[in-house]
């Protein structure tokens, strides 16, 4: 059998949501939409969603092409969502010339995503640190050894900037990378996505007014 007769196999062979799916009532929802995300992401962390602080990061090149990647999620508040990286990195570079970006999470326990679009803004210098520094000592040996999105001469010379890096975040623990970014999103609009068996999925859509910098609600057709 042939690799692709295999995918194909295993691809019609698998099954979303074999397993008892939450409800949701969308006229029971707060009246902005950090905290209903803040009561599912707490929700799919009690029904032990698999990494559910991790997002997919959708940017736009200066040509208008889409490029996509998973990121750590490093908080969610009234600014808005906040992830971090190199100003130097691929998503950096697009930022920077194009300051806008979708998220999106997805947690299969409980057939739940959500989908945020927005502006992209950058934090303070004293945030990034901040940000670096409320992480694990990996997470700045990492940051430290820098160059992200740069094309690697062999896996040897990444294995000897790791391990330096690694003993400069020992030596030096308040150690800072100057690169390191703070971005955050602030929403434009956010969705709500409730999987149902039937497929009579439920989708509530938040979108902002420009009035009163409040938020509008509304129902979508799966």
């Amino acid at each position: 059998m042939d690799d692709e007769r295999r995918f194909q196999e295993a691809l019609r062979s698998l099954r979303v949501w074999d397993t008892e799916l939450p409800g949701f009532d969308p006229a029971d929802v707060p009246e902005e939409p950090v905290a209903l995300f803040h009561a599912w992401f707490a929700a799919a962390v009690e029904a032990k969603a698999v990494e559910p602080h991790t997002m997919s990061l959708a940017t736009v090149d200066r040509d208008g092409r889409p490029d996509v990647r998973t990121v750590m999620l490093h908080g969610a508040d009234a600014r808005g969502w906040h992830f971090a990286s190199h100003a130097g990195s691929a998503k950096g570079r697009q930022l920077a010339a194009r300051p806008e970006a979708a998220l999106g999470f997805y947690w299969p326990v409980q057939g739940r995503q959500v989908r945020v679009r927005g502006r992209v803004v950058t934090g303070t210098p004293e945030e990034a640190y901040e940000d670096l520094h409320a992480r694990t000592a990996g997470a700045l040996a990492s940051a430290l050894v820098g160059h992200q999105s740069e094309p690697l001469g062999s896996l040897d010379e990444l294995a000897d900037a790791s391990a330096a890096a690694w003993e400069r975040a020992q030596r030096e623990p308040d150690a800072h990378a100057p690169s390191w970014t703070l971005y955050v999103v602030e929403p434009e609009e956010v969705e709500f996505f409730q999987g149902d068996e039937r497929r009579r999925h439920v989708r509530l859509r938040y979108r902002r007014t420009e009035t009163d910098n409040g938020w509008t609600r509304e129902l979508l057709w799966p």
